[in-house]
């Protein structure tokens, strides 16, 4: 297949999906109100809730969903072929991915911007509230340490990137100043801001920094996320991915032109077989190991306690939460794209020794190559757009971590309520996480936990939907699915560890991740398994309950639609 057919067929999901289905469910469903009070207004404080307009908040959401999820999943995916991976991108996000960001926006902005934990104690029970944030706090734990080590290893092995970084740290926050304190024309601000944060990118193919300390730059990085973390979202967080979203925006289009340019065949296989040559069977795994692109849950944790808490006008959901749904498959199309055609068959299994980075990089290149962008400057964009990719998730997941710690324990440990305090325990936890290697073992559960989070989230959806009588099946059979495909792929993986990997290690065949012993593998194998299970456990006590309050809610509504009226 032409990587131009595929790219266009992507295009037209997104158009058509945008308008016709998320366009239906906005005017018919919810009803979009723009004469609504939101809670960005209502409950302005100008740390978490400040009202914000379409155009900065799209570019917000965009780079808060799209992390390195819509680039690695889709190049990992390439072990069963480019068009299963491009089935469930397309599929996904145009029947699962949008409907899950919309509708966890809206769980927000009608329940007066409460959080996932107040949710889930007045949608489903307090038990369901105890065991969907401890979920949620380890969830958020897995990724700020598998992506705090990612981050910090490419600052070593990249040296062109860290300018890249600090230029962005710069832009973003002078970016919020002037749009916020001083009312500057925000077109001017962002094409001022974008260009110096392009020439930062420049600079850093001259100014290099060879540092190879990886505990320096894996501070560095915290102290990023400690400021995203603490500072009011105006003057840090937002600008800074709103800014960072045209440097990605700028680096998909031309990833697009130069595919229209250069149309490079899609030469790896179509299709390898259901089963992988190590076993690893397309379902549930393929669906685990690409998230970001068809759904992800940590889209739900953003468009609710983010996003959901900045809207300014019931109409700016769809264009924020669908649309940026949308533009990140289009993202993780290419990434396919890149793997399959930029790359290509000859060209993938030796860049694929450097991980998805390396593929990324180098495809991403080659297709900005036909724009007549030099090798060099090429590759340091590319690199910086990955590090970019990682780095301004990590901020928001130490906010939203800070927020949790407030939810479980706030009341009962006062100074956890403190933000300083919640954002320094996860910066902590994250740290040891990585020092001592236990995230190469607990990250093979990220997929399934990823999207076992979006079941949750739709979940909560389809129990708020019934409670206030509109249509549920958009949320409530992608839910279903969901479920049960997280919950196998846990119990998969877990059995693969003890089963397949210990054994491995055990017997040699397998080679434990550097610096870490082959006792500490085993060890470290059997403790992943062991939280894959309670991951399982708690998925069954929360389905349970929620599906539960579900049908209740649903029995309520049947009940009082028949029962006969005693008007006059």
């Amino acid at each position: 297949m032409s990587s131009v057919f595929a790219l266009v067929v992507a295009l037209v999901v997104a158009v058509l999906g945008y308008r016709w289905y998320a366009g239906y469910i906005d005017a018919n469903v919810i009803k979009a109100d723009p004469k609504r009070a939101t809670p960005a207004k209502m409950y302005m404080d100008g740390v978490d809730f400040i009202p914000t307009g379409r155009h900065v908040l799209f570019g917000y959401q965009f780079k808060s969903i799209a992390a390195l999820g819509p680039i690695t999943g889709p190049i990992v995916a390439m072990k069963w072929g480019w068009l299963p991976a491009l089935a469930w991108i397309l599929g996904g996000a145009l029947l699962f991915g949008w409907a899950h960001d919309y509708a966890s926006a809206f769980l927000t902005i009608r329940n007066d911007g409460q959080s996932f934990g107040a949710l889930s104690y007045r949608l489903i029970s307090p038990r369901g509230r105890a065991t969907l944030l401890a979920f949620i706090y380890f969830y958020l734990l897995l990724i700020l340490a598998a992506f705090g080590s990612i981050v910090a290893n490419m600052l070593v092995k990249n040296p062109v990137v860290p300018v890249a970084i600090v230029a962005l740290m710069i832009t973003g926050t002078l970016a919020g100043q002037a749009i916020y304190r001083k009312r500057m024309d925000i077109i001017a601000v962002t094409l001022v801001m974008v260009a110096l944060s392009l020439v930062g990118v420049w600079l850093g193919t001259i100014w290099k920094i060879p540092i190879a300390s990886f505990d320096l730059w894996l501070l560095f990085t915290l102290f990023f996320c400690y400021l995203g973390a603490v500072l009011p979202i105006w003057a840090y967080a937002q600008p800074i991915n709103y800014i960072s979203f045209y440097l990605v925006a700028l680096g998909m289009l031309g990833a697009i032109i130069g595919i229209f340019l250069g149309r490079p065949p899609l030469t790896l296989p179509a299709y390898t077989g259901f089963f992988t040559k190590t076993g690893e069977p397309l379902w549930p795994l393929l669906f685990v190991t690409i998230a970001c692109g068809a759904i992800s849950g940590w889209h739900s944790l953003v468009s609710s306690s983010g996003t959901g808490r900045q809207i300014e006008n019931e109409r700016d959901v769809k264009y924020v939460a669908a649309g940026a749904m949308f533009t990140e498959m289009v993202l993780a199309t290419l990434a396919v794209i890149i793997a399959a055609g930029a790359v290509g068959a000859n060209g993938f299994a030796e860049a694929m020794k450097g991980g998805p980075a390396n593929v990324f990089t180098q495809g991403m290149a080659s297709l900005l190559g036909f724009l007549g962008i030099g090798q060099t400057f090429g590759v340091a964009f590319a690199g910086a757009m990955f590090a970019i990719l990682a780095i301004t998730i990590m901020q928001l997941v130490v906010r939203f971590m800070r927020v949790a710690t407030v939810e479980i324990a706030g009341e009962k440990v006062p100074i956890l309520g403190n933000m300083h305090v919640g954002a320094l325990l996860a910066l902590f936890l994250g740290y040891v996480l990585v020092k001592t290697g236990t995230w190469n073992y607990i990250w093979t559960l990220f997929g399934g936990s990823n999207q076992l989070m979006a079941a949750l989230a739709l979940m909560l959806a389809s129990i708020w939907l019934a409670r206030e009588g509109k249509a549920w099946g958009w949320t409530f059979y992608p839910m279903l699915f969901m479920l049960a495909t997280t919950i196998v792929a846990l119990a998969v993986t877990a059995h693969s560890m003890v089963f397949t990997v210990v054994p491995g290690l055990q017997a040699g065949t397998v080679v434990p991740p550097a610096g870490q012993s082959v006792a500490a593998a085993i060890a470290g194998n059997y403790i992943a398994a062991a939280i894959g299970v309670f991951l399982i456990v708690a998925a069954l006590i929360l389905a349970y309950d929620g599906l539960r309050a579900f049908f209740k809610v649903k029995g309520e509504k049947a009940s009082q639609a028949a029962a006969p009226s005693h008007s006059a």
